[in-house]
């Protein structure tokens, strides 16, 4: 006989609740796009940026510097920019090349920061030191009506795709693109999970670019320090007297008071090797400069005066056959030959010799203000030490000088070596301005002997 119990169901088994692996997989493939379309980004914005920097150079600045204004000053406005797009060029090729090797394509991004980096941050802090300077030219040019129109003119004529009303959009392009490096690796590496083989890499590249913007803000804060005080070296007379007040003489007092005793021996003086061996090269070179401006300007003197003489026109006490020779080759030497050898030498050595002394007066008032302000220093130095502390106003006294003193540490070395390239092919040009002149008397000189 059947049961007739109803059997009691099976109890139905609790689902399990869904693995998380499903979220997990959507992460990774939302955040493979992501980083796929941030490296997307950092390619194209650079081939992007790259032809606005072509077009900046070959289309804007060639076409200024053939219209030859006068009232425009085309290297100031565009500064190192040359500079710029070379390593910009590099960078991109770099990229592009490894465009489609996705696997190997983030590390090789990383190695290219980590590669350029140290070019980049020297190459982008001269362009960002110069740019407050392009921009305040730019603002100068749009107060003239006829600069501002041949500015204009010129945007309408090489660029009038790009919609851009003004200079400045150009000009600032690398100081942007700089300060986007690291977001953009920023945004790559947020993408990235930890676990990547090139995690680390990214994360290395991206702290090294934040510090060479770093680097490059402090380099710009210490070419303002050293501006502000190079121009105090152009103050008039009447500038100069309305700085003077009862805190300003004081503050002079004690310098020279610190002076003093240093000098005398009674307190020590603060030694830093490394600044004073480049004050000695700088100091060294200014001297040769000078010395040799002077003697150069002696020699041009000189020059005039015997020209002044005219001594084919006098009677010389010479046999008459002879004294005819000598007044053909004086006559030459006088009308043509000294003249020509004379502004050649004004034009090519004194003029430059002018040009390079000019420039030693930004580097000497500098050095000079930095005496000033390490005499400062070493006095709020030793009130910290007895007191334990400073005011705000002496903590930036005394930033100001180590601001200035790192600037010249860090630039003195390429001046010097400028400076001294400089005058070497001054020197050469001298030397080969001598031996043209000696050649051509002497060729005269035959050429009357001959006849």
């Amino acid at each position: 006989m059947a049961n007739d119990s109803t059997e009691e169901p099976l109890a139905q088994e609790s689902p399990e609740p869904e693995c998380d692996v499903y979220e997990d997989v959507k992460w990774f493939n939302k955040a493979e796009q992501n980083q796929r379309m941030a490296v997307e980004e950092l390619i194209n914005t650079e081939t992007s940026y790259v032809h606005n920097l072509q077009l900046c150079i070959a289309d804007i600045r060639d076409h200024l510097q053939k219209k030859q204004l006068p009232g425009i000053d085309v290297e100031g406005l565009f500064s190192n920019i040359d500079d710029v797009l070379r390593i910009s060029r590099h960078f991109l090729t770099g990229l592009e090349a490894m465009a489609k090797q996705e696997h190997e394509q983030l590390l090789h991004i990383s190695a290219l920061f980590q590669e350029l980096k140290e070019e980049m941050e020297n190459v982008y802090k001269v362009y960002c030191g110069n740019c407050d300077q392009a921009l305040l030219l730019l603002d100068i040019y749009r107060n003239d009506p006829r600069l501002q129109k041949e500015i204009l003119d010129t945007l309408h004529t090489t660029v009038p795709h790009t919609g851009a009303s003004d200079l400045s959009f150009f000009l600032v392009m690398p100081v942007q693109r700089v300060t986007k490096y690291p977001l953009l690796l920023q945004k790559i590496l947020e993408n990235t999970p930890d676990s990547d083989s090139a995690y680390e890499a990214l994360s290395a590249a991206t702290k090294a670019m934040v510090q060479v913007n770093a680097n490059i803000n402090e380099y710009k804060r210490r070419k303002e320090v050293a501006d502000k005080y190079n121009k105090a070296g152009y103050l008039t007379l009447r500038e100069r007297l309305a700085r003077l007040n009862t805190h300003s003489i004081a503050k002079k007092t004690t310098r020279l008071s610190r002076l003093f005793m240093q000098e005398a021996g009674i307190i020590p003086k603060t030694e830093d090797k490394e600044f004073d061996d480049l004050e000695e090269k700088f100091q060294w070179l200014a001297s040769g400069i000078a010395d040799l401006k002077e003697n150069v300007a002696s020699f041009l003197s000189n020059t005039e005066t015997f020209l002044g003489s005219k001594p084919h026109e006098n009677e010389l006490n010479i046999e008459e056959g002879t004294r005819h020779q000598c007044r053909r080759l004086a006559g030459k030497l006088n009308g043509t030959i000294l003249p020509e050898f004379e502004k050649r030498l004004e034009c090519l050595v004194y003029l430059p010799l002018c040009n390079l002394s000019e420039t030693l007066k930004g580097p000497q008032s500098l050095i000079r203000k930095r005496l000033d302000k390490l005499l400062d220093y070493e006095e709020l130095e030793e009130k910290r030490n007895e007191t334990g502390s400073v005011t705000y106003e002496e903590e930036a006294a005394m930033n100001t000088y180590l601001a200035i003193n790192s600037l010249l540490v860090s630039e003195l070395p390429v001046f010097n070596l400028m400076a001294l390239k400089w005058l070497e092919k001054i020197l050469r040009t001298f030397v080969v301005l001598q031996r043209d002149l000696a050649k051509q008397v002497l060729q005269e000189a035959e050429g009357e002997m001959a006849q």
